[in-house]
């Protein structure tokens, strides 16, 4: 591309030329290395000086242009000086009738014509150091830089796109700046993966040791919701399916559950009754005809007292039915995990898979069974809640099931797909039947506030509710926000639990 470059600058600057007579271009350079560059080699017909009229004109005939290859090599002025001490080249430009003496204006265009040329070849064969440019490549010292593009594919998941795009796209950009890299990240959700391209390994394996770091950070970060869960399914029981709809259906059709009423306040019809036994007008109003004013008197006025409002609808107490755990994905949850990529979810469920038989070692073939009972708070008071959940109690007293439980956990702890922090949690077996985490929030507020509700009525009237007894059946690997056809939660993976005593 260079050499293309030059020579059209050269070819520009020749044309100039036209009216020179003479032009000795310049063939040996000193002190370079070997470059193949082009010569000119001009041949011009007979010229004659024209002096009558008084003054003199010239005319040239004809310019052919000749290119052929040079060895620039370093060249001593010995091997190319002759006995006068001019210097001779078998490209000299050959002239016809050159006896006559050059005029000054042509000595001028001559001169500015091998200035030009020798401005060229300098440029040729300073830049860059070059030595080759035929592969495409431009060689400098030791460092090669190549017009090809790398590229390579990360493995990411449409979940962590954002944390790469960045608000308005600032932390891709950045990266791109950086690292002289472009980022593509595929349009759709069910693509998991993207592209890094650039001109070096070295750059696109910076850019995807970049990404890997924004990575680590966001799936330690609250901004990342967990994705998959361990759970042991309770929806699969209808009886115990039927009670929370109606659990749920005797607070929600109700605008005034259960809520306990101030007696001695009395209500507010009572107290509008004794309103009403009173008199009409409690002002004496005299009039005075002459002043033509109102005198009022004001002491024979009652004093009323108003009972305080009772809280008595469900927005009060901030009940709605978003924050009910819908009852055909009612379950016991064992392990909380992010998985944001089909690598990892793929991975998982051959963990799940591979504790099978553990499992039901530990379970010893017997089934095992729960029961609940009753209700109870997690986070926050009564008046304050947050998670409403009903207690477990395996049936036995055996503790097989948090031992299958703890069975489970260190798998996944084993196999890197749990959280650190989720690790050293101890395991609590709960029923939730309400979560203020799942309520629907308007989405233009940006006032994020402590959720809570009340559910001093709730507990006032289920506190000691009988839920039954159920087998555990099974354990999943569920997804999250994502829904199977009978209503339960998406099951990447299962493992069966004993159902029926097994007889030697």
């Amino acid at each position: 591309m260079i050499v293309c470059r030059s020579l059209f600058r050269a070819d520009r600057v020749l044309k100039l030329t036209n009216s020179c007579s003479a032009l000795k271009p310049v063939v040996h350079v000193q002190g370079y290395g070997t470059c193949d560059i082009l010569n000119y080699k001009f041949k011009m017909t007979d010229r004659k000086d024209k002096h009558h009229q008084g003054e003199r004109s010239k005319k040239l005939k004809h310019i052919n242009l000749a290119w052929r290859p040079v060895n620039t090599q370093a060249t001593s002025y010995q091997e190319c000086s002759s006995e006068d001490g001019k210097i001779k080249s078998e490209d000299e430009v050959i002239m016809s009738n050159s006896s006559s003496s050059i005029s000054d204006s042509n000595t001028r265009n001559a001169a500015e014509v091998t200035e030009a040329v020798a401005e060229i070849t300098d440029s040729i064969l300073s830049s860059s150091g070059m030595d080759d440019i035929g592969d495409g490549r431009v060689s400098k010292g030791k460092s090669v830089i190549s017009t090809e593009k790398h590229s390579i594919s990360v493995e990411v998941g449409a979940s962590l796109f954002r944390f790469i795009e960045g608000k308005g796209g600032s932390t891709r950009k950045q990266i791109e700046e950086e690292m002289g890299v472009s980022i593509i990240i595929p349009s759709s959700k069910k693509e998991d993966s993207l592209i890094i391209e650039g001109f070096s390994i070295e750059s696109v394996t910076q850019a995807s040791a970049r990404i890997q770091t924004i990575i680590d950070q966001a799936v330690k970060s609250p901004s990342l919701n967990y994705s998959h869960f361990i759970s042991l399914p309770l929806a699969i029981h209808p009886d115990l399916v039927d009670k929370l709809i109606m659990f749920q259906n005797s607070i929600l059709e109700c605008d005034d559950p259960c809520l306990e009423k101030n007696a001695a306040s009395g209500s507010n019809v009572d107290d509008n009754q004794k309103l009403d036994k009173g008199p009409d007008v409690a002002v004496e109003l005299k009039v005075d005809t002459d002043k033509e004013h109102v005198q009022v008197n004001i002491t024979n006025v009652p004093v009323v007292s108003y009972a305080p409002k009772v809280s008595s609808t469900l927005s009060d107490m901030r009940i709605d039915k978003s924050i009910f755990i819908k009852p055909k994905t009612f379950h016991l949850t064992v392990l909380m995990l992010k998985l944001w990529n089909k690598e990892r979810v793929a991975a998982a469920a051959k963990v799940l898979q591979s504790v099978s038989s553990k499992v039901m070692e530990t379970l010893e073939n017997r089934p095992v069974s729960i029961r609940l009972r009753g209700l109870d708070c997690m986070r926050g008071s009564l008046a304050k809640a947050r998670v409403v959940y009903a207690p477990v109690e395996e049936i036995g007293s055996e503790d097989r099931l948090l031992r299958v439980c703890q069975v489970i956990i260190d798998a996944f702890v084993d196999a890197g797909l749990v959280l650190e922090k989720d690790a050293k949690n101890k395991l609590k077996l709960h029923a939730t039947v309400m979560n203020t985490s799942h309520r629907k929030r308007v989405r233009w507020s940006s006032k994020r506030e402590f959720d809570y509700f009340d559910a001093r009525s709730i507990f006032k009237q289920f506190g000691s509710e009988e839920w039954g007894e159920y087998v555990i059946r099974e354990a999943h690997l569920s997804q999250r926000f994502v829904f199977d056809n009978n209503g339960y939660y998406h099951c990447c993976a299962s493992i069966p639990f004993p159902e029926k005593m097994q007889v030697d």
